[in-house]
Formats: structure tokens, C-alpha cells, sequence
């Protein structure tokens, strides 16, 4: 009965774990912080190769977000390709205009970019071109040679990891007039956002574009079909380990009957014999979940990054550590709603026994 609730625990805590912790990656992977967008609906403008805006358009959008009462932070990306060295083919450049070190990109290692000439790339490209967090890497941009200190290592699953970050710039002198595709706004505490959204697409109108609040409804809804089924994962595994739980108690009341018919005689009421078959298993239940969420936490710590080398990633700490005392708290706990679940039915069953067909019970 105790390995039922042990085996029970471990495989709730790494399910629940597993659950957050893939609910994290599709967080990092969208970098979708942005209140109000600007050329990002549904799948992604830049990803589709959309045109940038002329460079008059681009600057009065620039100038209307800043001049909007209520807005935060602001920036935009521009994306383009460049030619690497020991990468066959090219990779994409995602180019920054403003800020961006709030808009979501969860760092692996090393720190976001600060100023022109640092980038920070995925771990596949730092795979694929043998470099490290420190080195500098030369980017070919239409024929001009563009070096570029990579001084981090962001988690990003977007083109196969094949992509690198930097400051618009950095590119200023091969690209003179790249132009940012989209932009992502962050607005202050308490801003009303449809009254906000409406106030600025008054001010791009004339410009041919319209801003957009909320974020990716896909993201979103994978959010939810991954809690989904692990939330059903999680039932059948603690059905399971109730199971093996029913089995020992039932085993351990047969074992007592006549012990129980004795009790019976003596005035035992069905409420009373539910709640005596019931506290049996408390301190079994809290000691398997005791030792079985320790147990848990570990095997998912372990599981995760396997998974992550695998697919050629690396987690951020933010994907990986996803147990917090609340839920460690409830976990814990989930080794006496095993074990009670489990003595449920044949607490039912001896309250149910007759007190003479108990006695006459060898």
C-alpha cells in the first residue's frame, strides 16, 4: 500500500511538472509579451516574409506610438538574411529597433544585447558553428562582412535554432534601410487597452496599418490542450495508484473483520468504522507523499533536459524549476487523497458488514 502512494506521488509530481514545464517552453518559444502589436495577427507577418513599411511609414508609426498617453515600452523587428560561415545555406537576423529585453526571449546563458555589435543566438547555432557565449561570429550581409559578439544564448525553436539577434545597428552599414515589419508595445499599469488600441489606430489609419491588442490566440490554445491532457493524465494515474491502495486496504480490513466485529458489537456506528478504516491510511498516505515528491521533482529535473539535448535545446532555469511551495504543498498532500480514495470502497464494505457475520469470520 505504501509503494502504491509512493509510485502514485512520483508519477503526479512529474506529470504535474512536465505539464507547467511544457506549458513554459510554448510561453518562451511565442516571446509574446507585447499588449498591443503592430503587423503581428495570427501567424506571424515576419515569419511570412512580409514587407516592411516605406521608410516615411515606418518612422511615423515609431512617432505615434511614443506619442500615444500610455505606452510603456515599445519596439520593432525587422527580419533579413545573412551568410555564415560553416552554415550552409543562410540564417535569419531578427533586428531590433528599441528595447526588446522585456518582450519575452528567455536567456539560456549569458545576457541580452545591450548596444550595436552583440547578439545573442539560439543553442542549435552555437552547435552548428562550434562557437560559444564570447565569441564573435561574421555575418555576410549583402556582401558586406558584419561581425557580431555573442554574448548570449536565447532559448528560440523558430527556422530549426538557426537565427540570430541583434540591435538594427548593427546592420546599419550592410542595410541602410532595413525597416522594422512589425512592433510590439508594452502599455503602462492600469491603461484601458481597447480605448488605447482605438486612440492609436485613429493615428495609423492614414498609414495603412492597424494595431491589434491581445496576443496569439494559437499559443494560447496550445496552452490549453497541454493542461488538458495533463490534467487527464494526472486523473488516471492517481485512479491507478487508488487502485493499488483498494487492494492493500482491502487485504488489511479483511484481515481485522472479526477485530471490527468486536467494535460493532460494542456500539461501533458505520460512520465510525468509515472513519477508522480511513485513518489507517492517513499517516501511509502523507509519509508516500512525503518521500514520493522529493522522488518527483528529481526524475523531472533529470527527464526534462534530456529532452531538451534530444531536440538540440537547451531550457532556460525558468522551464525547468517549475515546483513552487504552493505546489509542492498540494503534492504532498496528494499522497493522502491517494491513499483515502484508495480505502474509500472497502470502508464502505465493513461499515456495510453485518456485526454477527463479522464475528463468525475466521
Amino acid at each position: 500500500m505504501g509503494s502504491a502512494v509512493v509510485f502514485g506521488t512520483i508519477a503526479v509530481t512529474f506529470t504535474v511538472g512536465l505539464g507547467l514545464s511544457l506549458s513554459e517552453v510554448m510561453s518562451a518559444r511565442a516571446h509574446d509579451t507585447a499588449d498591443v502589436t503592430i503587423g503581428v495577427v495570427g501567424p506571424r507577418l515576419e515569419e511570412r516574409g512580409a514587407q516592411a513599411p516605406s521608410t516615411t511609414a515606418a518612422a511615423a508609426i515609431t512617432a505615434a506610438i511614443n506619442a500615444q498617453p500610455g505606452t510603456r515600452a515599445q519596439y520593432g523587428t525587422a527580419r533579413t538574411q545573412a551568410a555564415v560561415a560553416g552554415v550552409a545555406g543562410s540564417v535569419t537576423v531578427v533586428a531590433f529597433t528599441g528595447d526588446a529585453s522585456w518582450g519575452g526571449y528567455r536567456m539560456v546563458s549569458g545576457r541580452w544585447i545591450s548596444k550595436p555589435g552583440e547578439a545573442v543566438v539560439p543553442t542549435p547555432f552555437l552547435t552548428v558553428t562550434g562557437t560559444q557565449v564570447g565569441d564573435t561570429v561574421t555575418l555576410d550581409d549583402r556582401g558586406k562582412a558584419v561581425p557580431v559578439r555573442i554574448v548570449g544564448e536565447v532559448f528560440d525553436t523558430r527556422n530549426d535554432g538557426m537565427q540570430v539577434f541583434t540591435d538594427a545597428a548593427t546592420l546599419r552599414a550592410a542595410e541602410p534601410d532595413l525597416k522594422p515589419a512589425s512592433h510590439h508595445i508594452a502599455v503602462k499599469p492600469g491603461t484601458d487597452l481597447t480605448a488605447y488600441t482605438d486612440t492609436l489606430n485613429a493615428r495609423l489609419r492614414p498609414l495603412g496599418v492597424t494595431a491589434h491588442t491581445g496576443r496569439d490566440a494559437g499559443g494560447s490554445d496550445m496552452v490549453v490542450t497541454l493542461n488538458t491532457l495533463s490534467a487527464l493524465l494526472t486523473l488516471m494515474l492517481v485512479t491507478v495508484a487508488a487502485l493499488g491502495v483498494l487492494n492493500g486496504v482491502v487485504l488489511d480490513t479483511r484481515e481485522r473483520i472479526q477485530e471490527l466485529g468486536i467494535h460493532k458489537a460494542l456500539g461501533m456506528t458505520p460512520r465510525q468504522t468509515i472513519a477508522m478504516v480511513i485513518t489507517s491510511v492517513v499517516v501511509t498516505g502523507l509519509a508516500g507523499g512525503a518521500v514520493g515528491v522529493p522522488l518527483g521533482v528529481a526524475l523531472h529535473r533529470w527527464v526534462m533536459p534530456a529532452m531538451g539535448a534530444g531536440a538540440g535545446l537547451r531550457f532556460p532555469d525558468s522551464i525547468v524549476a517549475v515546483y513552487h511551495a504552493p505546489e509542492l504543498t498540494l503534492l504532498t498532500l496528494g499522497g493522502l487523497v491517494i491513499g483515502v480514495l484508495g480505502a474509500l470502497l472497502p470502508a464502505g464494505w465493513a461499515a456495510r458488514t453485518r456485526t454477527a457475520t463479522a464475528l463468525r469470520t475466521e
